[in-house]
This record gives C-alpha cells, structure tokens and sequence, in this order.
C-alpha cells in the first residue's frame, strides 16, 4: 500500500516504512494542485520584478544582491554547486530516502514555488531505487541541511552520484538506467529542494521508531534480571504509579508485570521487603524516557509535517514571507533529550547486570554466574564492555542544540548543530544495543541458575536468548556472544518472542 503524501500526516511509520521497507509513494491531487498553483504565483511575482530571497537575490549575506534575468537562471545551478560541500562517508540510503520523503511532503503544502517536476522526480527516484550519494557531514541544521540536500539536488540536473539496484553510479547514469527523466533547475527549484532540516528530521524519525521498541526490549530484559534476583514486585503495581500520575511509568510497570505474569515469584514465594532502587525504581526511570520519547514522537512529527522552508510563498494572500522556518532547533533539542534518556536507560540496564554478577548482592547466584570461579571468569568482562559503551553514551549526551558556531560572516549568527544532534543520537542507540545485550546475555545465565518458573514472558525471553548465545559453562572468547546478541536486539529477536508469546506490549 502506498504512501499518499497530503502535506500534513505523514508520520514516523511512514519514513521507516518508505525508508527501510521502500514502500511506494503517490502524490495527493489536492497536493499537486496547490503546487500548481504556487508556482504560478511565483512566476508571476518574477515577472513583476518583486524582490524575492533566493529567487531573484543571492543567498545568505548575498542576500542584497539582486540578479539579472540571465543570473536568475544560472543561480539555481551555482547555489546547488556552492552548498555541495560536505565530507565523509555516504549517509545510509534509509536515512537519505526518508529525508526526501520529509521534503516531498513540505513541497504537498503548496508554499515552496518550485515546479511540480521537481517534487514528482523526487517521488520517482524514491519508487525507482534511485539514491543520491550525500556525505554526512556538513549541515549544521540551519538554512536547513543545505549540503546534504544539495547533493539530492545534484541529480535533478543530472549530476552528483547515486545508488541504484545496489551499485554506485553517476546521477546521469543512475536516472538513465532507472528511466528517469532529468528536470533541471529553474528559478526557485534548487532552493525549494534544499531550504529545510529534511535529513536530519529524517534520521530523527527513524531513530523513534527504533527507540519504541529498544525501550519494550529494556523492560524485558529488566523483567528477566528482576526474576533472576527473585525481586519485590510490588513496585510493579500499576496502581502505585497511576497515584503518581506519571504514564510513562504506568505504561512501564504494566508492561514489566505483563512479562513475568504466571511467575512462582507471584505465588508466595520469599523475597526482601524492599530492593536496591536499580530493581525497585525501573519503572520510573523508564516512564521518564518513555515520556521523553512520547515528546520526542511529536515534535518530529510536526516537523515531517510542517512548511520547513524559506521564503514561503502563499498564494491566496498574495505574500511572499521570508522567515527562519528551516532552523533545527525544534528537532535537536527534543533529539538531545532522548539521546540522554537513552543513556539514562543504560545506566540502569548495567546496574541490574552489575547486581545479577557480584556474588554479595545477587541473591545467592555464583559469582560472575559461573560455577568454576576462580578457574572460570564467566561474564566478568562482560561488564567492562558495557561500561564502556555508557561512558562513550555520556560523552555523547553533551546537548549539541547548544553548540552554535556563527557562519556566513555572521549573518546564520546561531545554528541548530541539528545534524550533529542525529549523528550522536544514532550512536546512542547502536550502543545502547549492545548494552542491553549484554544483559539479555546475564539474565538468561541467572535464570539458568534458578530452579523456579519464571513468567511466560520471561520463558519466551529466556529462550529466544538461548537462540543466539549459548549457556557459558566453561569461559570462551565472549565478542562473538556480545556481537551476536547485540544484533539480535536491534532486530528485536527478543521483542518478537516475547509478543508472539504473551501477546503486544504498549508503547505509551
């Protein structure tokens, strides 16, 4: 089923969809109309000889400068030219396909000016394959993502660089071999394509999606780690936290209660009256990330859907605006935070492992879960590699919404280092994988150790573990566990186990 782009509800399914799953998109009629008729009323306004930015003016602090007929034409192609100036390795063709999508969809409102080819030629690489090469580095989310975006723009005349059908081409190669006509530039066309915070807000869509499922991931794995420490599961009472008020801890602690439901813990068996706050106040910790993400979630989507340009031309006043709606800010700062709860979620994740591997506070479990102390180290090790991963996530958690260097002889005086905010954060969560791995890896080992049935959720966990990493009898060499593991997470083995066992886990 296709994507049908209106201009306002596109949502984060939607770019992971047409990101990852390269699911079709059309253009709404309604749409193309307004479209249409924005670029009528900006020929019009050409023909008029109004001053428009970045139409018939330089950019930036040309912005003075206005152009002759004959420049107005050229400029398209030298701005795209000029602010192709990013370096590095290509960006994942996920993160570049869902940054057009973002930008197709502000095109739908009908206040960008550029001519409907360019908004279909997008449409058509999207549904053909083809993907631009863009290095990723080089915005500093202001202006919009300018240097990734212009090499997008490269290809709409016919050069730059692509992928297409799993090879690297050159753009004119690339469309050719795709079918793709090449629409050039014209007045309007190249800045319309480039003027907003699209990749940026793309990998920030698509590091949501992940997230929502990592934070399902962490509360399984808690869930384990608590049934191994043969936890008090009072604090796991909904009712507790709905007395608070705080739905992201009410949705946490029903979701952990879910896993372990049908546990022997919940059947009278012995346990302390009050354990370490690691144990007793997951729920919490984890509500507040969830509530962060629930944040998050929105200011993306407003984003996705919102007119994130400059100049924006409406029609139907007969007015040209010329603002600052491509700044970042309303994205990184949400971003930031997230980033930082992701860590925070860390945190909590190697206090758990921490508890479940020394011997004085795991409730009777040998030391470092293996029975030949001494001679064996069993996943002692295990813990230095998640250490160090936090401490990379904290160093990563330093805001970068806050980091402005002025640009363009002062004139882009603040900027968003939005960019740098979705480099880091899709960091985070790699990480965060492999952290929440390890203790995917140490709760299945403890569990091993208990003689009592854990919950159905548990058991489905417990196993879909045992799928990807063998029980540590006798030390091994522990990256391929770790490595496996931490892939496992990220295509949410465990998840998938466990819903198709106890059925779907909330996600606010």
């Amino acid at each position: 089923m296709a994507v049908v782009i209106t201009g306002n509800d596109l949502r984060i399914e939607d770019v992971y969809n047409v990101a990852h799953s390269k699911e079709k998109v059309e253009l709404h009629p309604d749409a193309l109309k307004r479209i249409i008729t924005c670029r009528a009323f900006i020929e019009e306004k050409i023909v008029e000889g109004e001053i428009m930015y970045g139409v018939n003016t330089g950019i930036g602090e040309f912005s003075e400068v206005v152009l002759t007929g004959e420049q107005i034409k050229q400029f398209q192609k030298y701005l795209i030219y000029n602010h192709s100036a990013g370096i590095g390795e290509p960006c994942p063709i996920e993160h570049v396909r869902g940054a057009m999508l973002g930008r197709i969809n502000v095109h739908a409102n009908g206040n960008s000016g550029c001519r409907p080819i360019i908004t279909q030629t997008l449409i058509e690489m999207l549904n053909k394959g083809v993907t631009p090469v863009v290095c990723e580095k080089g915005s500093v989310g202001a202006s919009g993502d300018l240097a990734p975006m212009s090499q997008i723009a490269l290809l709409l005349m016919g050069e730059g660089e692509a992928f297409y059908k799993g090879k690297r081409y050159s753009g004119k190669e690339a469309l050719l071999k795709a079918g793709i006509e090449i629409p050039g530039l014209e007045a309007r066309d190249g800045l319309a394509t480039i003027n907003g915070s699209n990749l940026l807000t793309a990998m920030a869509a698509l590091i949501i999606y992940e997230t929502e499922r990592f934070f399902k991931q962490a509360e399984i794995a808690a869930a384990m780690t608590l049934e191994a420490l043969m936890a008090n599961l009072k604090p796991y009472d909904e009712r507790l936290h709905k007395l608070r008020g705080f739905q992201g801890a009410v949705t946490s602690a029903g979701n952990i209660k879910k896993v372990i439901e049908d546990s022997d813990l919940l059947k009278g068996m012995k346990v302390r009256v009050q354990d370490a706050y690691s144990m007793r106040s997951t729920p919490q910790v984890l509500g507040a990330a969830r509530d962060q993400l629930r944040w998050t979630r929105s200011q993306v989507e407003i984003e996705l859907n919102g007119v994130g340009d400059n100049p924006i031309f409406l029609p139907e006043d007969g007015v040209v605006l010329t603002g600052a709606n491509f700044q970042g800010s309303p994205v990184s700062v949400p971003l930031d935070m997230l980033g930082s709860v992701i860590t925070m979620v860390c945190v909590i994740s190697e206090r758990r492992l921490n508890r479940l591997l020394n011997p004085a506070l795991s409730v009777g479990l040998p030391a470092f879960l293996t029975k030949g102390a001494g001679m064996f180290s069993g996943h002692m090790l295990s813990q230095y590699t998640a250490d160090m991963m936090i401490v990379e996530n904290k160093i990563l958690s330093t805001p970068a919404s806050i980091q402005s260097i002025p640009a363009a002889a002062d004139q882009e005086d603040f900027v968003s280092m939005g960019m740098n905010t979705s480099l880091k954060t899709r960091k985070i969560l790699d990480n965060a994988y492999g952290i929440l791995g390890i203790e995917f890896i140490a709760a299945a080992q403890a569990l091993d150790f208990r003689e009592y049935t854990p919950g159905k959720g548990t058991q489905a966990a417990h196993k879909a573990v045992r799928k990807v990493v063998d029980h540590l009898d006798v030390d091994r060499p522990l990256f391929d566990d770790h490595n496996n593991m931490m892939k496992a997470v990220k295509d949410r083995v465990v998840l998938h186990a466990v819903e198709e066992a106890i059925g779907e886990l909330k996600t606010y």
